[in-house]
């Protein structure tokens, strides 16, 4: 089955971890409320720095003081995550999120995007 993905790579500072599982809770709400299949937040377990690229030099990781996050939110279609994103950053339970200064991590330094699925096994 088709599906559309939303994909993030986040430095997080490491003492604010617990802030950013808790902003991650309230979104996944949002979110699968609106309709996403998914949402998913993956914490740095094995990620080593590399020579040349890896999560760590991708978002300009901050040793030892950050962390990388990775996270995916699967929709049923790209129409489906328009959707859902418009209604998301309009939520009033989301606001105080939007403000880049609430944030608990540099969106600066964010990667994300969307991709249409090729394999889903």
């Amino acid at each position: 089955m088709a599906r559309y993905v939303d994909g993030f790579v986040v430095p997080v500072p490491k003492r604010k971890v617990g802030e950013y599982k808790k902003h991650s809770r309230l979104m996944a709400r949002v979110f699968k409320e609106l309709g996403a299949l998914e949402f998913v937040e993956c914490l740095a377990d094995d990620v080593k720095w590399g020579k040349r690229t890896s999560f760590p030099r991708s978002v300009k990781m901050k040793r030892p003081a950050e962390t990388v996050v990775f996270s995916y939110i699967v929709y049923k279609s790209r129409r489906d995550r328009d959707r859902i994103m418009k209604k998301s950053m309009s939520d009033p339970r989301l606001a105080k999120m939007m403000d880049m200064k609430n944030l608990p991590f540099d969106a600066r330094r964010m990667i994300f995007g969307g991709f249409r699925t090729i394999v889903d096994a």
